[in-house]
């Protein structure tokens, strides 16, 4: 996306204090990250990238993720997505790049970095985000709040198991480093920040006494954890379900004459361990009495050792 430089400069003042012309600035684009799965079996969705590239906005520039004011670099001033006519993603989509146009001031500080962006030597760059989601490719479920038996970096008949970053909440920075996670640019996806404020709103109402107001993003916090919870019960339910099944079908092989209703009612003061535990020794008990065997085992044939038919 070609812009005048006059029109570029307009942006970039919108973030100083005093005018600046073309002479002060070095001006300079970055692709910041894109929609294929990197490194880290991780991939931006497509419509994810639009919505981090407003919140890159006005982000800073730093070395190695350095957090020192010390180390701040450039600034962004425009971002923009871009698809590259033809060219496809491993997962079959159009691949899409976000990009950044960013500015440094031309000073003797930053002279050598400017020169060596010049001549490629400085080029990867990876950034620091929070994204709500991370769901499996395979099954649709977030990997972060939901059970997922699939691993990320394992195919599963031809498809690669990775996690689909979606809902940025939070852009902190963009980096220039050495290997980034992206091999087209280099991530570092950032979940920590709210995990830690979901626990400590967690244990805040566990601690609570008396009636207290909570803040709108406390109450946000609040309905994904309640959220979590009654999915993950959902599933337990489930399973818990399906061994109390197993139980009465292994019952009935072992203790045809049990009074089913009363067998099972035992189960309910029984914790899924001791579930679990209970259909394990009921299984082997019917399989000791029914051993299994396919229903269409060829049957074998027995030959007698008696000779008497070769008798005259």
């Amino acid at each position: 996306m070609n812009m005048t430089i006059e029109k570029e400069l307009e942006l970039i003042n919108g973030y100083t204090r005093s005018t600046l012309s073309a002479e002060d600035v070095y001006i300079f684009s970055v692709t910041l990250c894109d929609n294929e799965v990197d490194r880290d079996f991780e991939r931006f969705s497509t419509e994810s990238l639009a919505l981090l590239g407003e919140l890159f906005k006005g982000k800073t520039g730093i070395s190695d993720h350095s957090m020192r004011s010390a180390d701040q670099r450039a600034r962004i001033f425009r971002t923009y997505t871009e698809k590259q006519p033809g060219k496809k993603t491993s997962c079959g989509e159009d691949y899409t790049a976000l990009k950044a146009r960013a500015y440094m001031l031309r000073t003797d500080e930053n002279a050598s970095l400017i020169k060596e962006i010049e001549g490629g030597i400085k080029k990867e760059v990876s950034i620091g985000c929070a994204m709500k989601d991370c769901l499996c490719s395979v099954c649709g479920k977030d990997m972060k709040r939901h059970l997922c038996e699939h691993i990320k970096g394992k195919l599963y008949g031809d498809k690669l198991c990775h996690g689909i970053l979606k809902n940025p909440t939070d852009a902190y920075e963009w980096s220039f480093v050495a290997v980034p996670a992206q091999r087209n640019a280099g991530v570092t996806k950032a979940f920590n920040k709210e995990e830690k404020r979901e626990k400590m709103t967690i244990e805040k109402f566990k601690n609570l006494k008396e009636d207290t107001l909570i803040t709108a993003e406390e109450l946000e916090s609040l309905k994904a954890h309640i959220g979590s919870l009654e999915n993950l019960a959902s599933e337990g339910r489930a399973y818990r379900e399906h061994l109390i099944s197993e139980i009465k079908r292994y019952a009935l092989i072992i203790m045809p004459t049990v009074n089913l209703s009363a067998f099972i009612k035992g189960c309910d003061c029984m914790d899924i361990g001791e579930v679990k535990s209970l259909c394990k020794s009921l299984r082997e008990q019917a399989d000791s009495r029914i051993p299994a065997a396919p229903q269409l085992a060829p049957v074998k044939e027995t030959h007698s050792s008696d000779n008497s038919y070769f008798k005259i």
